[in-house]
């Protein structure tokens, strides 16, 4: 059979409708993260709190991913985006009105980051598993692809953006124009055209359900070896994109929020050159190898990033690190969705999902060791775990190391191949 174009799924309407309306919902997600980022760290001094933030909002993954796994293979999967996207919407509104009469308070930040984490723990695995229902199975690689270098544009667009509003119309203001954006989404949304829906759960009730997607994951060893795989990003490398950014801009560099936005973009930038090469792979066989090599030349562009003394060299290392963990990250999710059977795909990414709730361990152990030897110092100990991990993996896990991607697109569903 010849090989599909890289970039043939985009001739399709209905990933084309979806495809824009997550780029638009990551950037009122990114606007968001840098404005509360900004206004905690702003008003406390404390990595901690930053790492705190992040804990907050992913108590709502760690609880409610699982139940979102099985709501998805229940319920009509648009009626879902609509109600997630209603959600957001009216939350970043109602908070732009908070900020406006009380921009000072702390509080309402850490009530909005677990509200939002509520909408996020059913969004994510919600739209991961649209992309099987829009295409072909054939079209997946450079489908998930083409959505993570959207994720990458707005996370280059979204913190830039995010920091000049912040000096132009103030932090209420970002949550204005957040609400902007989910309302755009919601319009993409009524535009997409669902195959017929039907429940794929068994007669157990949700407990049997949600159990069933567990033993999935534990007794498949392919998905389970890329679901730890998966686990690398939020312990390791996330908290330095995310919890210590502001630290950097502030104490390192001596800049505002602009500076924290440039820190924010360039990694966008280098994710969204990563995104496209990982699309135009086509079905280049070793992925398993690309995503370990990824993964240490990643560690690697951390390592310099941190011993960086001046601005320019720090942007040319971020934008390294977010190339190669677009690599990484497209990979590891490509794979891990192709070793999925469609019969149960909402459950296990509802169950994948808790990898996310790994983030604030990972942000408050670099909140608090930045707050104790400073943020240089945790990075090169975060990135250099990464590193030791890809090496490890390389030599001990022919599973990952060997893997084909023939070898997940050779029949249309892993439960019958």
């Amino acid at each position: 059979m010849r090989p599909a174009g890289n970039f043939a799924v985009l001739r399709q309407r209905n990933f084309a409708w979806f495809l824009a309306g997550t780029t638009l919902s990551n950037s009122g997600q990114w606007i968001q993260q840098v404005t509360l980022s900004w206004l905690v760290y702003d008003l406390t001094g404390s990595g901690a709190m930053l790492g705190t933030l992040n804990l907050v909002r992913s108590l709502a993954t760690l609880g409610l991913a699982p139940l979102a796994g099985v709501a998805i293979d229940r319920f009509s999967r648009r009626r879902l985006m609509l109600s997630t996207n209603s959600w957001l919407f009216a939350l970043s509104f109602i908070f732009g009105f908070v900020l406006y009469f009380n921009p000072a308070l702390i509080w309402p930040l850490f009530i909005f980051s677990f509200l939002g984490g509520v909408a996020q723990a059913v969004d994510q695995p919600l739209r991961q598993t649209v992309v099987f229902v829009l295409v072909s199975r054939r079209f997946v690689p450079s489908a998930v692809a083409l959505v993570q270098t959207g994720w990458a544009v707005m996370r280059s667009i979204g913190p830039a953006l995010g920091g000049f509003l912040i000096l132009w119309i103030g932090p209420e203001g970002n949550f204005f124009v957040q609400s902007g954006a989910y309302a755009l989404v919601a319009l993409t949304i009524l535009k997409l055209n669902f195959p017929p829906e039907r429940s794929t759960l068994a007669a157990g009730g949700t407990r049997g359900n949600l159990m069933e997607g567990l033993r999935y994951v534990i007794g498949e060893p392919t998905t389970r070896a890329f679901v730890l795989m998966g686990w690398v990003l939020p312990l390791f490398i996330i908290p330095t994109f995310s919890a210590l950014p502001p630290i950097y801009a502030k104490d390192i560099f001596g800049g505002g929020p602009e500076i924290l936005g440039a820190l924010l973009s360039a990694v966008g930038i280098g994710g969204i050159a990563g995104g496209f090469v990982t699309a135009s792979l086509g079905r280049l066989e070793r992925r398993g190898l690309i995503q370990l090599a990824a993964l240490l030349l990643l560690s690697f562009a951390l390592i310099g990033f941190a011993l960086s003394a001046q601005l320019w060299l720090a942007l040319v290392c971020l934008a390294l690190a977010g190339f190669f963990e677009m690599i990484y990250l497209t990979t590891n999710q490509t794979l891990l969705q192709l070793s999925i059977p469609d019969a149960l795909r909402g459950r296990v990414t509802g169950v994948v999902s808790l990898n996310m709730g790994l983030m604030p361990i990972g942000a408050l152990v670099a909140g608090v060791g930045a707050d104790l030897f400073g943020p240089q110092i945790v990075t090169l100990i975060l990135s250099g775990c990464a590193g030791l991990i890809a090496l490890g993996v390389y030599l001990f896990s022919p599973i990952i190391r060997d893997y084909r991607l023939s070898s997940a697109l050779s029949d249309d569903d892993p439960a019958t191949a």
